[in-house]
């Protein structure tokens, strides 16, 4: 049995946190997301331009990495703490990406955007910041295109405080105090598998579009019905 989910703040929107989370090497996860998603969409019916939502996208690691694996696409890159979105303009300057990538300030759960805009919605690691994760991919759904793709990545809560400690001091032992903090937090604050497969069910999306891809990872990749 997996430990109970605690919240963690839903919004990281202090200076520090912006930085600290800046500075963690993100830089392989971050590839293998983006390679991951780039290999789904092989599976489909190839699109010559594709509009992408990257929802909760903090400093937007993401989307600069998906510029430099895919020369197509523009991004939409949304999130809700302006201290992160400070950074990610910066990062998309100096990745010299800002004619492909657009920041907006935005919450998950109540996008602005009308039903079927985007051919693409991604995410990494917003799901487990979120008290109600339901609410968010819904909205995800609405805002997608029928026959748009849906990819979503996220931690997944360990099954014990020792497993906890092991990912931590795995993947965050040479990283600073508050860092190794904010990690552990999240594994605390992230869901199972089971629980995502249980809210992408009345979604109406089959439960083995989620799967475990990682020691520590979720996936669900979909195309809209």
């Amino acid at each position: 049995m997996s430990l109970a989910r605690v919240l963690e703040p839903e919004v990281m929107d202090s200076p520090q946190e912006a930085r600290d989370y800046d500075s963690m090497d993100h830089a392989e996860v971050n590839r293998l997301f983006v390679s991951d998603l780039l290999a789904f969409l092989t599976t489909l019916p190839e699109q010559e331009r594709f509009d992408v939502l990257d929802l909760g996208t903090g400093t937007a690691q993401i989307p600069i990495e998906f510029c430099r694996q895919s020369p197509e696409g523009r991004i939409l890159a949304v999130d809700a703490a302006i201290e992160m979105l400070e950074l990610a303009r910066y990062n998309i300057e100096l990745a010299s990406v800002t004619t492909r990538v657009q920041l907006a300030h935005g919450d998950a759960k109540q996008l602005l955007y009308p039903a079927g805009m985007f051919d693409i919605v991604m995410s990494n690691s917003i799901v487990h910041h979120l008290p109600e994760p339901a609410i968010a991919l819904a909205e995800a759904v609405r805002v997608l295109k029928p026959g748009g793709v849906i990819f979503f990545r996220d931690l997944l809560r360990p099954a014990s405080d020792a497993e906890v400690t092991r990912l931590v001091e795995l993947y965050a032992g040479q990283s600073n105090e508050l860092q190794r903090a904010l990690f552990d937090a999240s594994l605390r604050a992230a869901l199972t598998v089971a629980e995502v497969q249980a809210i992408v069910t009345q979604l109406g999306y089959p439960a083995e579009s989620v799967v475990m891809t990682s020691d520590r990872h979720w996936t669900w990749a979909t195309v809209k019905n």
